[in-house]
């Protein structure tokens, strides 16, 4: 099947443009092609499933639980648009081994009780676990009686490069083009009111245009005049060759999260290579999209085996390989999902997710789509305005960290 710029021979216009087709962003293509057929085209600067920005890898993890109502009021409707994508591709992308949360008492309590508070509010069923109880569960750990776990039975992995690929594949489906390789230089208001995109490839027109550009955001709004105030940091995940396969398969251990005061894990059972996952959540130097080196550091990879010596010495073998990928961060890690009004351009919609967006990947490309197409959205994301203090005041101090508001007053996390 043609694609690309010979699939469109000489059209230039469009009525829906989406600049970044990553995870967000071809969420946003697929759904777009839904409501619009033929009437989408998704501009990727790099190789479609490249691994230079935030969304690729095999697996990441999709949960209900987390810290706050405006997430967790959210997370059913992931679970849904996912469920939705399989049915059309008939492919599975979900998997829902179930989920641990993991804090210790004495330094990171607070944060199990906002946890446990934010599920009971909206009526998500969970366990509480003491060290004794999580070990009976699964005999794979070996914590002391200081470990406080919160169990989810929904929890799971979602496949990154097969929900991208699926989704651009479903909505070329649809008639929507995508053109990869293809840099935006700039944008601005054409004589004739629209949108107009100026790329390596040429020059695109379109009434709605979303931008879900990751760490390369700025430099794509910046011809407009706007600017979101975000870090970008360089993280990793490190794969084990563990010789304990079948004690780690997707089937029968669930992904997992060890919080302490001064670094949040994740770790992810065996899912399409051999290895066990780990890493460490915004523990990286911080770069730019263009600055970035693919260098590992092995200061990061060592943290994570001497947790794992001590919680789960099973899940360790030889260091099969450890790869890297970039955060794009807002100072309170909130989501940014809202029109470029400010700047007289509400005909812009952008979204950043803040380096925790891929499990909600295809419901935001829902909630972009509706917002381009209906003007509004039906999901509640007054949370994640541009005008919130994170965004529009200069002297907010960040905090990239989950759950350290109590040591920053100006974070809401």
């Amino acid at each position: 099947m043609a694609d690309g710029l010979e699939a469109i021979g000489s059209r230039r216009h469009f009525e829906y443009i989406v600049v970044g087709c990553g995870g967000v962003g071809s969420g946003t293509v697929y759904w777009l092609s839904k409501r619009a057929p033929g009437e989408v085209l998704g501009l990727e600067q790099f190789q479609i499933g490249h691994e230079r920005g935030g969304s690729q890898d095999v697996s990441r993890i999709i949960r209900l639980t987390y810290h706050d109502d405006f997430y967790t009021r959210l997370t059913p409707a992931t679970f849904e648009c996912w469920a939705q994508v399989e049915k059309e591709s008939g492919q599975q992308l979900v998997y829902k081994p179930g989920g641990l949360q993991l804090f210790e008492r004495g330094s990171t309590e607070h944060l199990l009780n906002k946890y446990e508070q934010a599920m009971r509010r909206n009526n998500i069923p969970f366990e509480r676990w003491n060290s004794a109880q999580l070990r009976a569960r699964y005999p794979q750990f070996t914590t002391g009686p200081e470990v406080e776990t919160l169990f989810q039975k929904d929890a799971g992995l979602v496949d990154a490069a097969l929900g991208i690929s699926t989704h651009l594949q479903l909505a070329r489906g649809n008639g929507a083009v995508v053109i990869d390789n293809c840099p935006v230089l700039r944008i601005r208001r054409n004589a004739s009111g629209n949108v107009e995109v100026t790329t390596t490839k040429g020059t695109f027109t379109c009434r709605k245009l979303v931008v879900a550009a990751g760490a390369w955001l700025n430099d794509v709004l910046g011809s407009i005049g706007v600017h979101v105030p975000v870090t970008v940091s360089q993280e990793q995940v490190t794969y084990y060759a563990t010789p304990h396969i079948k004690d780690f398969t997707k089937d029968k251990f669930p992904i997992w999260f060890y919080h302490t005061a001064q670094y949040d894990f994740y770790a992810l059972p065996v899912y399409s290579n051999s290895g066990t996952k780990i890493g460490i959540d915004a523990g990286g130097p911080h770069v730019t999209g263009n600055t970035r080196n693919f260098t590992p550091d092995p200061a990061r990879v060592k943290i994570c085996t001497d947790l794992l010596k001590r919680i789960l010495p099973k899940y360790l073998g030889p260091e099969m390989y450890t790869k890297t990928c970039l955060y794009t961060m807002t100072p309170d890690r909130n989501f940014v999902i809202d029109k470029c009004s400010r700047q007289g351009f509400s005909d812009v919609i952008v979204c950043c997710g803040a380096g925790h967006a891929y499990k909600f990947a295809s419901l935001l490309g829902k909630i972009l789509s509706e917002m381009a197409v209906d003007g509004r959205t039906q999901y509640n994301i007054s949370e994640f305005s541009m005008d919130r203090p994170a965004i529009s005041d200069p002297n907010y101090v960040p905090a990239f960290q989950f759950g350290v508001s109590e040591l920053n007053p100006g974070s809401k996390l």
